[in-house]
């Protein structure tokens, strides 16, 4: 079977974390974003993933090269030279999609985090024998989504309504997708939306169905969400391998932390709160709902809740960083300093407090 992940734009919601790095390769739960999809892929018999990007080709591949040999799993790129929605990279991608065995394909979201329940799809798909199945997720304000109309007990769907003002459903688009190839010919190469203008039209010969997705759904593309998802995956976490998560006294709630990193005496760490590989945390540090990437330093007795510290940043002793922080690579908060929001760009020193949330170029 085949996959193709649509990674596309310049990730510019996860800013200035994505200056750094393409939007799939930013950590998330200490994995970059993409690696949770292509192992999920993988465990159910995907042998090749194709990438449909448009920005930083080079750095995706060279970064996978690695994984590609881990994993036993074939990446590709699949490049666009102008943006072309969410339907004109499948057409862009036809002849590295396509083979003789007539297999569907998976098409996926890049910045979707779920328990990604693949193998049921694929059971789903071949039950009901049209021609596209699409995975939904029930959210509590359908009217800040496009819904799926669709006939509860088959599945079959009807039809979509775009924010709807009146209620009629609860069930969004999750971003995952199981195609025959014959869905192919009817994308033309030009930039078109697969939710807007193909699923319709196979909707309407009664050929789409929907499968809802069990467990949790996030699209962890800005901040807010990347932080409610990472407590989604750790609460998902512990229902399935809780033996990932860390134990102790000093632990509390759901926490993920590397092997690598070294905690300090008299720490509280979660809930909800991952430890990148290589960071170091000191004595007497208080962390919660927060992400601490590979290779930083919280130093003595500081505090971290709702936020992001970056690669390689550096928190000062006894400093306070609160309410979506976002420190970019490379940062260096210094001793005592308050961060209320503040969003850092890379390789910038913080002497001074961040009273209200700004970005600080």
């Amino acid at each position: 079977m085949k996959a193709l992940i649509l990674v596309g734009g310049f990730g510019t919601r996860l800013r200035p974390l994505t200056l750094s790095f393409p939007k799939p390769l930013v950590d998330f739960a200490n994995k970059p974003m993409i690696l949770h999809q292509i192992e999920a892929l993988k465990a159910i018999g995907v042998t090749e993933v194709v990438l449909a990007i448009n920005y930083q080709p080079e750095v995706m591949l060279n970064f996978l090269k690695d994984f590609e040999a881990k994993l036993g799993i074939k990446i590709t790129c699949s490049q666009e030279t102008e943006p072309l929605g969410t339907a004109g990279p499948l057409a862009l991608a036809r002849d590295k999609l396509i083979d003789d065995s007539g297999e569907p394909f998976f098409v996926l979201n890049s910045d979707v985090i779920s328990e990604y329940p693949l193998k049921e799809m694929i059971k789903f798909h071949k039950a009901h024998g049209g021609e596209a199945s699409i995975m939904v997720t029930k959210v509590d304000e359908p009217s800040k989504y496009g819904v799926v109309v669709m006939e509860e007990a088959s599945g079959q769907v009807e039809k979509f309504v775009e924010k709807p003002k009146l209620f009629v459903g609860n069930k969004i688009n999750a971003g995952i997708y199981l195609l025959n190839p014959s869905v192919l010919d009817r994308i033309e190469l030009r930039p078109t939306s697969i939710e807007k203008e193909v699923f319709p039209k196979i909707a309407s010969e009664k050929k789409l169905y929907a499968m809802v997705l069990p467990g949790f759904w996030m699209d962890i593309g800005q901040p807010r969400d990347y932080i409610s998802g990472l407590r989604l995956y750790l609460d998902s976490l512990k229902k399935k391998s809780s033996s990932k998560l860390a134990s102790g006294t000093h632990i509390v709630g759901n926490v993920i932390v590397d092997d690598t990193a070294e905690i300090g005496e008299g720490c509280l760490i979660g809930p909800d709160v991952a430890i990148g590989p290589g960071c170091i945390v000191e004595a007497g540090v208080r962390l919660s709902r927060c992400t601490v990437m590979r290779g930083a330093r919280i130093k003595k007795h500081a505090c971290i809740s709702s936020s992001i510290i970056g690669w390689h940043s550096t928190v000062g002793q006894w400093a306070r960083v609160e309410n979506m922080t976002i420190l970019g690579e490379d940062v260096h908060v210094c001793d005592e300093v308050y961060s209320n929001g503040g969003v850092v760009l890379p390789h910038k020193e913080i002497k001074s407090s961040i009273l209200k949330p700004e970005i600080v170029m």
